[in-house]
């Protein structure tokens, strides 16, 4: 009996969610929905902010399938997240409302298409203000860049076409080598670098990798670029200062390796490491980043992100004292193939994955990545008792954005506003569900559920994994985004390692954010001024009634009725 029990839950559960592509155990990808590629990332008041392209964008246009061709790709993707496991989905950088009007003349210094960001930030202090500068590729043709004075922006475009093109001093000419997949970097003396460069040759020295200074400006080039001489070199340039040194990270070739080539290019510079398999990512360490010369080859730190991807890109980034290797793959998509959804005809479509990376800053030595689907732990549990975004999330299915290419439509802005997006709030319907993970209801537990949202749906709130715990049915309805808070029956406690909002019923429903009341074992609340009640009446510890207008102070017992007919009798510490 109890075996049957257990077995019609879990069909009750398969039946009321929709499928997990991701994984209820992995922590990778970072985006269970958002197909998204070439990460970048910054650290700013103990978020990591990561950027990359929008192959998601593509993927709607293409009617969610076809080959990706990235033609389509006009805006930057945007997530945070402050325990490494949870993440913020920020919405996009619309960067072809921002760049669309750059001149045309000549043609390779409009804006296209958007690809392979990367981000950086200082504080200036003749201005005393935070500022963030985020670089794309615009195709093969060249570089542009964006400010902003939060992560999040509001985003403009400084110039009114690329920062580096075709005729910047130094670049690749055009017809030959890409000035694509910009690297940024600010280093400890305060100075700007930006590496950018690639395809060129087949060959063990393509000499397409270039860096040059930036003005203070940041948004302008400052001199002529030079060359990196970076062996295999294909694309996905990054820049990092390390230890006092520059650090330059690459994607290798598919050329041909031989022990003759290796082995004279080891003799010439002085070296020991081996030479690099294809689409690998690579490293290497300068003091001097203007000559050519001083850059030394250091080897392979990233593999092949394999998962049917065909190309590499990373970023190395320090987060709360633990550097990571962030970088994309195939394994969502490959998820989906296996479930039928989308054909092995179908294109590469990316997604942003993390792993830990060890790195001796005293060397500028990073070490091999293992990469795998487990990905990252927690850094810290969850906060329960703060809202919410419903963008917030370790996985989910059957999500849709109401802006996802930041076209505006009839709705409420986000009220946390700190969306890149204008409209950004989860459209859920029946069987999808949203997966938050490491949740710390603390000792004392949680009391009330609090939910912001529009539209009429019910939710089941879960806890654990297979089978699942329902310990709250919430059924809400509201023609305007409000907020409603239910009582829960029996408390939850401790840290749990999944919470599930599960729709099993929706109608136009936009859920927008949500939150946790922790229970208070006093059973005492605090109100201070004036407060209005349905049929309120208060009565001292004795049970004595009290007027409306007593002036009581300390504790006292209020009972009254909400607007749903419930009756409620709590303590109250009067103050007033």
């Amino acid at each position: 009996m109890g075996a049957a029990l257990m077995a019609a839950c879990l069909q009750t559960n398969a039946q009321t969610m929709a499928a997990d592509y991701k994984g209820s155990s992995n922590n990778n990808p970072i985006s269970a929905n958002i197909f998204c590629a070439d990460p970048t990332a910054l650290e700013y008041n103990g978020r990591l902010y990561v950027y990359g392209s929008n192959d998601h964008q593509q993927f709607i246009a293409n009617g969610k399938k076809g080959e990706n061709t990235y033609g389509a790709i006009k805006s930057i993707v945007v997530f945070s997240t402050d325990d490494m496991v949870n993440w913020t989905f920020h919405g996009t950088i619309d960067t072809k409302k921002l760049c669309g009007g750059w001149t045309s003349s000549p043609w390779y210094v409009g804006y296209g298409v958007s690809w392979a960001p990367s981000v950086t930030w200082r504080h200036n202090e003749s201005t005393n203000k935070d500022e963030f500068f985020l670089y794309f590729c615009n195709s093969s043709h060249g570089v542009g860049v964006l400010t902003a004075n939060s992560p999040i922006g509001p985003w403009k475009s400084p110039n009114n076409k690329l920062m580096i093109h075709y005729d910047t001093p130094g670049a690749n000419p055009s017809g030959t080598n890409a000035n694509f997949d910009p690297g940024v970097t600010i280093d400890d003396n305060g100075v700007g670098w930006i590496s950018f460069g690639g395809l060129g040759p087949s060959t063990i020295m393509p000499d397409a990798a270039r860096i040059v200074k930036l003005k203070p400006s940041m948004t302008e080039v400052d001199g002529s670029a030079v060359k990196i001489h970076a062996p295999y070199h294909f694309e996905a340039n990054e820049l990092n200062v390390i230890g006092g040194k520059y650090v330059y990270t690459y994607c290798s070739n598919w050329a041909q390796r031989t022990d003759a080539d290796w082995n004279a290019y080891k003799q010439e510079h002085g070296i020991s490491v081996s030479a690099p398999n294809a689409c690998t990512m690579c490293y290497m360490v300068s003091d001097n980043p203007t000559d050519p010369d001083s850059w030394v080859y250091k080897g392979v730190y990233g593999p092949h992100p394999g998962n049917g991807t065909n190309n590499n890109h990373s970023h190395l980034q320090k987060f709360n004292g633990q550097y990571y290797h962030l970088y994309h793959n195939g394994a969502l998509m490959e998820s989906m193939r296996s479930a039928g959804i989308l054909t092995n005809q179908d294109g590469v479509f990316r997604s942003l994955c993390v792993n830990k990376v060890t790195v001796n800053e005293s060397t500028a030595t990073i070490n091999q990545v293992t990469t795998n689907l487990e990905g990252v732990k927690k850094i810290k549990n969850l906060n329960p008792y703060e809202w919410q975004q419903a963008e917030t999330m370790a996985s989910c299915r059957g999500v849709e954005y109401e802006d996802m290419t930041n076209i505006k439509k009839n709705t409420l802005i986000n009220t946390l506003g700190n969306d890149a997006s204008e409209n950004m709030q989860v459209k859920m319907k029946e069987g999808s569900w949203i997966n938050v993970r490491n949740i710390d209801y603390g000792t004392d537990g949680a009391a009330k559920f609090t939910l912001r949202a529009k539209g009429t749906g019910t939710i089941q709130l879960r806890s654990g994994t297979s089978p699942m715990t329902i310990f709250a049915t919430i059924e809400f309805s509201s023609t305007d985004m409000a907020e409603q808070t239910f009582d829960l029956t029996k408390a939850v406690t401790g840290v749990k390692s999944n919470l599930y909002l599960v729709v099993t019923a929706a109608t136009d429903f936009y859920v927008d954010a949500w939150k946790f009341t922790e229970y208070d074992p006093t059973g005492i609340q605090e109100v201070n001024g004036q407060r209005s009640m349905v049929n309120g009446q208060f009565y001292d510890l004795s049970g004595r009634r009290l007027s409306d207008t007593h002036q009581h102070r300390g504790i006292v017992i209020e009972q009254y009725t909400d607007e749903n007919g419930v009756k409620h009798s709590r303590k109250v510490l009067e103050n007033q």
